[in-house]
């Protein structure tokens, strides 16, 4: 009893020592305009739950995610997202310390199709680098890829053992993002809703409305799910019902239409899936159509160009979805056709290695053409990418960077299906179908966007694609016990 007293005594001492020392620093460095030292405890509390609980940590940065806000630093060219990025920086540093400290690894998670798929395309992403026109640059961009996939897909399959964390991971991202569309809504009602003041009203939470609108239709089929879930408490089903409305008033006044057409898409799938439908047909169909694009993008390229300086407005919700179709006048889509236009033209000249990881906006000016230009196209690379999460890798990583990236989308829809149809467990097969169809809108965006160099869209997609993975696991342990 004595020694437990003094050992508790002597805690004690240490707490109240650092403690007045802190306060007399701290007081010292305010008499010098210095502020920076006041968040030394959070740092130190956040490295502390990094290592005791790793997975508290990530939720907490799930949560923060959509409350991000992006700085730039034009001396360093980068930019990054606070808290949230170096957060995950740490995550990843202490994940990779983990695994070499244990020296070994989960077999099912790390030879699960999926994974595989994973650690190639971050392989060619690797060898690329190597070969990049601008090695920099392109280590950038793999560094920055890999404090995304190893948190949200790696470590997040390690705390979605524990089903309740799945629904944790949901929510947190959800109560957060809706702050930042009920803030996006006061801002945008104070400028009446009009259309041009709806592509910044989420500033400085999210870049643009493309990025938003992604996400409201990403989650979609995970709050109608919650709504109707009959395990769900009641209170839930409310929360969950008020929490659809705001995401619903969201969406509509984002004026997005590529998030739009992801849903009906999305609607199409569920029919398919209903239908049981086989998915290879399906993929066999996709891939023929994709196939005849690129044979005939010369002469697709040249009916687009017939039309191009026609001039008119779209108003309505019903001309806004017809406007989705229209390549020929609507200066947002013939600028991607153009940025499109150029990246062929680069993976023409380099079509195995391609130009580096992240150098398509540095890179792509000297392959647009002036017929093809529009009236917002640059030629200094400060106005992003390729926007399309399929084209940009294939003229910056090749052809197998493009194959990497397909072969991810399709072992997570063949997981997802086989999940969807074999599960002996209902509500696993209908989770399974909510966190399809909310990939399958950005798998749709991701052929005229692309945000995974982000850490709004990639907490979502990886996370999505971890709980799949993880549920995945879990059948095939049900199966080894019987």
């Amino acid at each position: 009893m004595t020694n437990t007293k003094m050992t508790d005594q002597l805690k004690l001492r240490w707490v109240m020592i650092c403690s007045t020392l802190f306060i007399v620093l701290n007081t010292l460095f305010i008499a010098k305009e210095i502020y920076w030292f006041m968040i030394l405890p959070v740092v130190l509390l956040v490295i502390l739950t990094a290592f005791i609980a790793l997975d508290v940590l990530l939720l907490i940065i799930v949560f923060a995610t959509p409350l991000a806000l992006t700085i730039y630093n034009s001396n360093f060219g980068v930019s990054l997202s606070l808290p949230t990025e170096p957060l995950l920086f740490g995550v990843m540093m202490i994940y990779i310390l983990r695994l070499f400290y244990e020296g070994k690894v989960e077999r099912k998670i790390f030879f699960h199709p999926i994974t595989i798929a994973i650690l190639i395309n971050l392989t060619w992403i690797f060898f690329t680098c190597m070969t990049s026109t601008m090695p920099i640059v392109s280590y950038k961009f793999l560094l920055s890829r890999l404090w995304f996939v190893i948190p949200f897909y790696f470590v997040s399959l390690h705390l979605f053992k524990e089903k309740k964390n799945m629904r944790r991971h949901l929510w947190l991202y959800m109560i957060s993002f809706a702050i930042v569309i009920i803030y996006t809504l006061v801002n945008h009602a104070m400028e009446n809703f009009s259309e041009a003041f709806a592509h910044i009203a989420m500033n400085p939470f999210y870049n643009d409305h493309t990025s938003y609108g992604a996400m409201l239709a990403m989650y979609m089929p995970v709050l109608i799910f919650f709504v109707f879930d009959k395990e769900s408490p009641r209170s839930m089903k409310y929360f969950a019902f008020f929490m659809l409305l705001i995401f619903i008033t969201g969406l509509i006044f984002s004026y997005t239409r590529a998030a739009w057409l992801s849903l009906i898409v999305a609607l199409g799938v569920l029919i398919v899936y209903l239908l049981r439908i086989r998915l290879i047909p399906i993929l066999a169909v996709i891939g023929i159509l994709i196939a005849m694009f690129f044979y005939y993008q010369k002469d697709i390229m040249i009916q687009l160009e017939s039309g191009r300086y026609k001039n008119t407005k779209n108003r309505d919700v019903e001309q806004r979805l017809q406007s989705i179709a229209n390549v020929t006048t609507d200066a947002s889509n013939t600028e991607r056709f153009n940025r499109w236009a150029s990246a062929m033209r680069m993976f023409s000249e380099k079509p195995f290695f391609g130009w580096g990881p992240g150098t398509y906006q540095f890179q792509y000016a000297p392959f647009q053409i002036s017929t093809e230009k529009t009236r917002i196209s640059t030629n200094f690379g400060e106005k992003g990418n390729a926007h399309s999460e399929y084209i940009g890798p294939l003229a910056e990583s090749g052809i197998i960077g493009l194959l990497s990236v397909l072969a991810i989308i399709i072992t997570t829809l063949l997981t997802a299906g086989k999940l969807i149809y074999h599960s002996s467990n209902k509500r696993t097969r209908i989770f399974a179908m909510v966190l399809m169809l909310g990939l399958i809108t950005y798998f749709i965006h991701g052929t005229l966007n692309n945000f995974l160099d982000t850490d709004k869209a990639s907490a979502p997609f990886w996370g999505f694609i971890a709980m799949i993975v993880a549920m995945d696991i879990a059948e095939k342990k049900k199966v080894e016990k019987k």
